[in-house]
């Protein structure tokens, strides 16, 4: 039964009728019923005449209604024959006739939204079946209840106060509505309305990334000395990896080479335990997309020590329980994530939890690892709702990280959050200035983003990467795993501080040369002996790889022309092709170590760990734009990471090429 009919059928029931009102309207109500059938018949048509029909109905129903107020004004209502009647020939008309309207159709995105005519119960051919998102069924859901409320609320109007169309609740689930037109005009208060046209909501993608123009080729000549801070991240690779997945292409905005490159763990020799923390390891070989051309691939592998050697470790998750963490992809997959992390720690080990959303608040008191139940029973007690406190919520975390610190120990703040920042400091500069004054406190921040749409990279970027951090995305379980369970070495304890990496390139042996990725991470050449500069951090047993294209002299690759005024560069030389320079410092210690190697003309051993970390160099060349990979595309991509996958333990590289062939067939549309 339809709601209007509904509303009859309630008005009858606390209705007293009287003699002529019965029979005066069972007479109208058959004679609507009679027009309705005769409205059907005269036609051979095997396909049914259906725009002449929202209009017999809308003047069927608006007549039923004016008979209803009618009635309900003097006091008695038509018999329960005369209600049947009505009832009869609606149903009659309902079912016997395949009601259409000629309605604008609204696009998918608005297909959530389509508010019904509370006068006009149509039925409507099915739409094409899709299979929504998590996201999507949550949006669909609400956006169904509120406009329910709306269609209800409409149709309710008062006879008593007069209360017009326009006064009608308005969905808070519809962007934007349009005024309807009255089809049967308005009666003793009753409207018969036209369908409306509904626009769904659109909730606007305000995210943005951290990230600057590619690397250009140098002129060796000009400038032979590259400068750069390592980086650890691996947010860039997830964004990626969650972009293909929900069926398009990454912005190339967000595609970080050096992030995707180090997604990966790679098997470089480790330095010995009485070496220093990390080893570098140098190899020259040929370029897979120019023949013409060599990459220089600087390896460094960090000391994993034993766990019972590691430091005790003081946790402050830092939650954004905002409302725009409530989807499953962010709220509820970050407690799962803790769950996870929490496996892996030291019975000894403590965590506390602090919470921001209109106002920060501890939610859990310094916590041993060991009441695990106490810890968990805090996690799933959270929720989300409210505007986003960043600002209040770092410094409750920095005080009670400070709190719980104690010496030999390792306090680090873990900020989960999808990036939305709206309440204190929101400029990335001006985060950037308040973590750098924290740092030195010696409490690390990594950041961990949730959930797509307002995920602000570049404010998460700045945070990580002053706070002595890193920054991962997750997206699924699966990551979570990798950056919290197998990974939680690397992302925790932390055995080298402000890692700086400085090439000069010999301009005898080099005409030109480019760095692959780490554009956010440039640093300008004095800042290489400035122990002031703040620069990446290198974790227990984590693994860093950079990349550089060289141009040897007289390459036909080569691609600035000589200087019709300078000296070309004499040849020979001492045959390196250039000089690996790397400064650290010891964590705790303001002072920093040098290291060197020089680099030579095929050095090094090329294995398929390095073989595939230069498929990965490619691949994130493709996704943002590939201006120097000449002809090489996607199948050549497959077919070098095919061959060089490996072992593949974790099936990471197994992944990366069913994303190589996903983004592939995107990029042919």
């Amino acid at each position: 039964m339809t709601d209007d009919l509904k509303h009859l059928k309630d008005a009858m029931r606390t209705a007293t009728p009287d003699a002529p009102s019965k029979d005066a309207h069972l007479a109208l109500a058959m004679k609507n019923f009679d027009d309705l059938q005769n409205s059907r018949q005269g036609s051979a048509s095997e396909v049914r005449h259906t725009p002449d029909r929202p209009t017999i109905l809308s003047r069927f129903t608006a007549g039923v209604f004016r008979m209803f107020h009618s009635l309900t004004t003097r006091g008695a209502l038509a018999a329960t024959t005369s209600i049947t009647a009505i009832g009869i020939g609606v149903f009659l008309y309902t079912q016997q006739t395949d009601i259409s309207f000629d309605l604008p159709k609204p696009s998918p995105v608005a297909t959530e939204a389509v508010v019904e005519n509370p006068l006009l119960q149509t039925r409507r051919e099915p739409a094409a079946e899709v299979t929504p998102t998590d996201d999507t069924r949550m949006r669909e859901d609400s956006a169904l209840a509120q406009d329910k409320t709306y269609a209800e609320g409409a149709i309710a109007l008062s006879e008593a106060d007069g209360l017009a169309a326009e006064n009608a609740p308005a969905s808070p689930g519809l962007a934007r509505k349009v005024a309807p037109a009255p089809i049967g005009g308005i009666v003793n208060g009753i409207v018969a309305y036209e369908a409306e046209e509904a626009v769904a909501p659109t909730e606007p993608n305000t995210e943005t990334f951290a990230n600057a123009d590619a690397n250009p080729v140098k002129i060796t000549s000009d400038a032979p000395v590259s400068t750069f801070s390592i980086d650890v991240d691996t947010a860039s690779y997830s964004v990626m990896r969650n972009s293909l997945m929900n069926g398009h292409l990454p912005n190339p905005e967000s595609v970080r080479i050096e992030e995707m490159i180090n997604y990966f763990p790679y098997d470089y020799p480790a330095p010995n335990a009485d070496e220093v923390p990390f080893r570098p390891t140098v190899s020259v070989f040929p370029t897979p997309w120019n023949d013409a051309t060599q990459l220089v691939h600087i390896g460094i592998q960090g000391q994993m020590p034993a766990i019972e050697d590691r430091p005790a470790l003081n946790l402050v998750f830092l939650i954004d329980t905002s409302g725009s963490m409530e989807t499953p992809n962010k709220l509820p997959l970050l407690i799962q994530s803790f769950r996870l992390m929490l496996s892996e720690l030291n019975e000894d080990d403590e965590v506390s939890i602090v919470t921001y959303a209109g106002s920060a608040g501890q939610v859990l008191e310094p916590t041993r690892v060991k009441d695990k139940a106490k810890i968990m029973a805090a996690l799933t007690r959270l929720s989300a709702g409210g505007s986003t406190a960043g600002q209040k919520g770092l410094q409750q975390a920095y005080a009670v990280a400070e709190e719980m610190r104690a010496d030999g120990e390792i306090s680090r703040i873990v900020l989960a959050t999808d990036g939305d920042f709206n309440v204190g400091i929101s400029n990335p500069d001006q985060l950037k200035d308040y973590i750098s004054k924290k740092r030195d406190s010696g409490t690390y921040l990594s950041v961990l983003g949730f959930g797509r749409g307002n995920l602000d990279d570049a404010t998460m970027q700045a945070l990580a990467q002053n706070g002595n951090g890193t920054a991962a995305y997750i997206d699924t379980l699966s990551e979570a795993q990798k950056v919290l369970v197998d990974q939680l070495g690397g992302a925790m304890f932390p055995i080298a501080n402000d890692v700086k990496i400085q090439v000069e390139f010999n301009p005898a042996q080099i005409a030109e040369y480019r760095l692959i990725g780490y554009e956010t991470r440039a640093l300008a050449r004095e800042d290489f002996n400035n122990d002031k500069v703040d620069a990446g951090e290198i974790g227990a047993g984590h693994n860093v790889t950079a990349i550089y294209e060289i141009t040897p002299v007289g390459s036909e690759a080569i691609l600035n022309d000589a200087l019709r005024y300078q000296p070309a560069p004499e040849t020979g030389g001492n045959g390196e092709l250039g000089f690996l320079k790397l400064r650290y410092k010891t964590p705790g210690e303001d002072v920093s170590q040098l290291l060197t190697t020089p680099i030579t003309t095929g050095m090094g051993q090329v294995s398929d760990d390095i073989r595939f970390s230069a498929a990965i160099a490619g691949y994130g060349q493709l996704l943002s734009g590939g201006k120097y990979l000449q002809d090489w595309g996607y199948p050549a991509l497959i077919d070098l990471a095919n061959q060089t996958k490996g072992d593949d333990v974790y099936g990471y590289r197994s992944e990366a090429i069913k994303l190589m062939r996903l983004a592939k067939s995107l990029s042919a549309d």
